[in-house]
């Protein structure tokens, strides 16, 4: 029995004799729901034609299907125009995901190509993807409260879901190799290292078709399709309406150890691609409303580099943006989330760039979403680059800037040494305004999008040949060295330069100010064989080797040591720029170079030196840094307590307890290509 139903809320929502389904649709002439019992089912025991006399209430499309179990499968079928140079894209032909569903199911015989041409009515329902229907409320959650580490006490470690427990000599049972089951029980190793706040590669519905080499599949899920519920792919139950639970199962094992959990969430575009790509969803509902067009109509504005480009300041793609981040923070206790690319989301329906955008705003002015963490990747592929000046006061970002200049700085690069100040200082220059603080600079050295660590000292150029496109994809300019020899070798003194830059790198990385982030297995070396773009590389390339954890358990150690530091120690966990003057009238930081007070800020600088002395703490530091291929003698300041080296990256074991290593005399010799850290009592 069905009734005219309501249309709010949107999507598919249970309640005690049935479920309401709504769905936005503007310009259709009337929608079908089609019901399943089964993904692969190729008919459904139901069709229940919506009318517009009684189940339309303006754009929205609405019915109440009394008695109708959870986990009931359904999609939409749409009769609209098909008028492309107007925008109009409606195909009755294609069963259409539901905007707002809260699970997806993939059946085996799906072909994403099937769904590029438009009317084709051999399809059969077998093939397409389909929306479960899932009761939120039934889920219990035994008092898990959400996790809100401030910034400066946070350590983000960016990971792929499957990747990380993919690889059979990870130790997890066969059937939850790279599941939500399989990485909760890889918790124990992040807290070993550390570890604050795991942030998610895509986790929400994808498809792994989406790829430009049709042979190779989209591993790392940057092509969102359903925006509401998880990646059915990250499963091992075949109960769909289990999806969600397994997701909750996930979470609820993070915060059992205090560990915050961020998504990575993809807001500027979706799998649909441009005019050539498929009609799953957002498409045949209302083309031109979900989309940025060309003036031409028919063809797709590109900012994101992936086909096509969300309209997000739209008034229906704004309420399913806050919608869907309200869900993930309410019904699956998500802590926040990095946005993919997010500048786009600063354009409007014609792709300028606003000075105030209303869905920017709106995600930091959210009541739901006040205990968060946002993150912005502060540009888009269409050139708009925001690093330092995104809009707003909550927002924090993915320091580009970071990554680049400690790069070129520690590569040996001319010209570099005043850029590197500034990022390890908190970047005062990009940050420095009402209502931010360093620790809203994410700062990485490494990403999934580009070299891992190993890689960036051990390779000149990419070697992206494996993805099939002829080495074109992925960033010509990586700022990295292989000193010596491209790739692995057996020589004992490129690899010796080659750890020793590696620590370097993680010394600047955790001790700079501002909250940093590691890429999952970069405190291990895991490497991707110099491939800069694994995207498509579901595979030994772009698993983590478990094995690497005992090869170079001395490496781990010491970015575990470091962490432990960086934690324990005021200085690097503070709240005001070091650069600015604390109460008592000391600057916290202190530029020298060789020379006590005379930092070299020429061209052809290669070494930096800086003391650091705690506010109102116990504690001063003094930072020697030689990027040059020859030793440097640096003066060190005197104090009238002993100093200790607590840092050499020169030696093997790099990181010494306060007391073990006294100095005693005013200069200290740091080797090429090396970082040393004193420590000292301050009264």
């Amino acid at each position: 029995m069905v009734a005219p139903g309501e249309p709010n809320p949107l999507g598919a929502t249970v309640l005690k004799s049935g479920v309401n389904f709504s769905v936005y649709s503007k310009d259709a002439l009337n929608i079908d729901l089609y019901l399943f019992d089964k993904v692969d089912d190729p008919e459904p025991f139901q069709v229940i034609s919506l009318k517009s006399s009684i189940n339309h209430s303006f754009h929205y499309w609405h019915v109440f299907v009394k008695e109708l179990p959870v986990g009931t499968i359904y999609g939409y079928k749409v009769h609209g125009p098909f008028d492309p140079e107007n925008g109009l894209r409606f195909d009755y032909e294609k069963l259409l995901l539901d905007p707002y569903s809260r699970a997806v199911v993939t059946p085996k015989s799906y072909d994403r190509n099937s769904f590029c041409e438009f009317g084709i009515k051999e399809l059969g329902y077998e093939k397409s993807m389909k929306c479960v229907v899932v009761d939120p409320e039934t889920y219990d959650w035994n008092g898990d409260q959400h996790i809100h580490h401030p910034y400066s006490k946070s350590v983000i470690y960016e990971l792929h879901l499957r990747g990380f427990t993919r690889n059979p000599n990870s130790g997890i049972t066969k059937s939850r190799l790279g599941t939500y089951a399989g990485i909760a029980k890889k918790i124990p190793y992040l807290k070993k290292l550390g570890i604050t706040t795991v942030e998610l590669m895509p986790v929400i519905q994808f498809d792994p078709g989406d790829v430009a080499n049709g042979s190779m599949i989209n591993y790392w899920g940057y092509s969102p399709l359903a925006f509401f519920a998880p990646h059915n792919g990250y499963c091992f139950c075949d109960d769909p309406h289990m999806i969600a639970d397994e997701f909750r199962n996930m979470v609820k094992a993070f915060h059992k150890a205090n560990i915050e959990v961020i998504l990575d969430v993809v807001f500027n575009h979706t799998t649909e691609g441009n005019e050539s790509g498929p009609t799953l969803s957002f498409k045949g509902f209302r083309n031109d409303i979900y989309y940025i067009l060309a003036p031409e109509g028919q063809y797709y504005m590109n900012y994101s580099g992936c086909g096509n480009t969300l309209n997000t300041n739209h008034s229906i793609v704004r309420r399913l943006i806050m919608d869907a981040l309200r869900r993930w923070v309410i019904e699956m206790h998500i802590d926040g989330f990095r946005f993919d690319l997010a500048s786009i989301m600063s354009r409007d329906e014609h792709g300028n760039p606003l000075e105030n955008p209303p869905i920017l705003w709106e995600i930091e002015s959210d009541p739901v979403l006040a205990n968060t963490k946002i993150i912005a990747e502060a540009w888009d592929a269409g050139g708009l680059y925001q690093v330092g000046s995104f809009v707003g006061d909550k927002w924090a970002e993915w320091n580009g800037r970071f990554r680049d200049d400690i790069r070129r700085f520690i590569r040996g690069d001319n010209g570099a040494v005043s850029d590197f100040a500034c990022r390890i200082a908190g970047s005062p220059d990009l940050y420095q305004r009402p209502f931010r603080d360093p620790n809203r600079s994410i700062n990485m050295i490494t990403c999934h999008d580009g070299f891992t660590l190993n890689d960036l000292v051990s390779y000149n150029h990419k070697h992206n040949e494996a993805n099939g496109e002829n080495n074109r994809d992925g960033c010509n300019e990586n700022y990295s060295c292989n000193y010596g020899i491209e790739g692995p070798t057996d020589d004992t003194e490129i690899e010796t330069i080659r750890l020793r830059q590696i620590k370097n790198f993680l010394v600047l990385l955790i001790l700079s100010q501002g909250t940093p982030m590691l890429s999952m297995g970069d405190e291990v070396r895991r490497t991707q064989k110099g491939n800069n773009n694994t995207y498509c590389q579901d595979n030994i390339l772009s698993w983590f080797d478990w094995d690497l954890v005992e090869k170079n358990k001395e490496l781990f150690a010491f970015v575990q040591q470091l962490i432990k530091f960086n934690q324990s120690q005021k200085i690097f966990r503070m709240e005001q720029f070091w650069s600015e003057m604390p109460e008592r009238g000391d600057r916290c930081i202190t530029w020298h170079g060789i020379k006590l007070l005379e930092p070299d800020w020429s061209y052809h600088s290669h070494s930096l030196a800086y003391q650091l002395k705690e506010p109102f703490g116990d504690f001063q530091y003094h930072f020697m840094i030689n990027a040059w291929n020859k030793s440097l003698e640096f003066q060190i300041p005197q104090t009238d307590y002993q100093w200790y080296v607590i840092i050499d990256t020169w030696q093997r074991s790099s990181f010494f307890a306060f007391g073990d290593q006294p100095i005693d005399t005013n200069r200290y010799k740091v080797s090429e290509r090396s970082i040393v850290v004193l420590m000292s009592k301050l009264y």
